[in-house]
């Protein structure tokens, strides 16, 4: 998933479990192994594909992200990732000269999940990787027996009260559910010296132009956190409306300057370092 994953309080057992789970969900929905699944179901020549029973249970949690952001957090941005220079592992990413271009707008609304049978149109590519983590750090929280919690790329859940450190300082004491952050001081390349990232706007095809450097959403779930911290960054402004009206906490920092937070975060930050 190109990311780190950090487990605390696990047993040796456990902590093996959390690793088999995460390298099988690396294997079956990378964008860049050509033998995993999703590199499969996109290259595949017919518009209904037969997948497996966890892969068409990401493509629900996915379609039901885009249903619930209206249309901003959209599996079907790959051609979009790749005209703006991401076509291969972040690792590997290096300053090219030539421009960034701009990818198709999202096209959500054609994929179509009916038992284990996927339904789109030819050509259109998934990027199922952001539910994927989120709901892997989830589930991969489920198989402690006490105590503990699972932190990869951004996304945290755990048992248990623990202090988060949030991007450009501060940290929260989380008590329960997840936190994820979203934004792109950790994932950007070059292309013909402009700064491009990985957070496409559905609207354009283009990396969204936003106010926010890094957001980071509270929620109940870890994935339901990566979710709602991604629309937020791509509403700009917006985005701590709209966490206010779901009742979601968020808190948003700008490329200078302090950080933002809007009134759900407010309410439920008790003192400096809880939450």
């Amino acid at each position: 998933m190109g990311c780190v994953v950090e487990v605390g309080g696990a047993t040796a057992g456990e902590v093996e479990a959390i690793e088999r789970i995460f390298q099988a969900r690396d294997r079956q929905f990378s964008r860049f192994r050509p033998n995993s699944e999703l590199s499969r179901v996109n290259r595949a020549p017919r518009e209904i594909v037969t997948v497996s029973k966890t892969f068409g249970q990401m493509v629900e949690r996915a379609l039901a992200a885009a249903s619930a952001t209206g249309g901003l957090v959209d599996p079907t941005l790959v051609g979009a990732l790749a005209a703006a220079g991401y076509d291969r592992d972040f690792d590997e990413l290096e300053p090219r000269a030539e421009k960034a271009r701009a990818g198709a707008p999202g096209h959500w609304r054609a994929v179509r999940m009916l038992g284990r049978l996927l339904m789109r149109p030819v050509g259109l590519e998934l990027d199922l990787n952001g539910v994927v983590k989120g709901q892997t750090v989830d589930e991969a929280v489920g198989l402690l027996s006490g105590d503990g919690f699972v932190a990869a790329g951004g996304d945290y859940a755990g048992r248990g009260e623990r202090d988060i450190a949030l991007p450009g300082g501060d940290s929260v004491r989380v008590t329960r559910g997840g936190l994820a952050t979203s934004g792109t001081m950790n994932r950007r390349w070059l292309r013909a010296g402009a700064w491009q990232h990985h957070l496409i706007d559905p609207r354009s095809g283009r990396p969204a132009a936003s106010p926010w450097v890094e957001v980071t959403v509270s929620a109940a779930t870890c994935l339901q956190a990566d979710v709602a911290a991604k629309a937020a960054f791509l509403l700009g402004r917006d985005g701590s409306n709209w966490l206010d009206a779901r009742g979601l906490a968020g808190r948003f920092l700008p490329e200078e300057g302090p950080p933002v937070v809007n009134d759900m975060w407010r309410r439920s930050v008790s003192a400096p370092m809880a939450a």
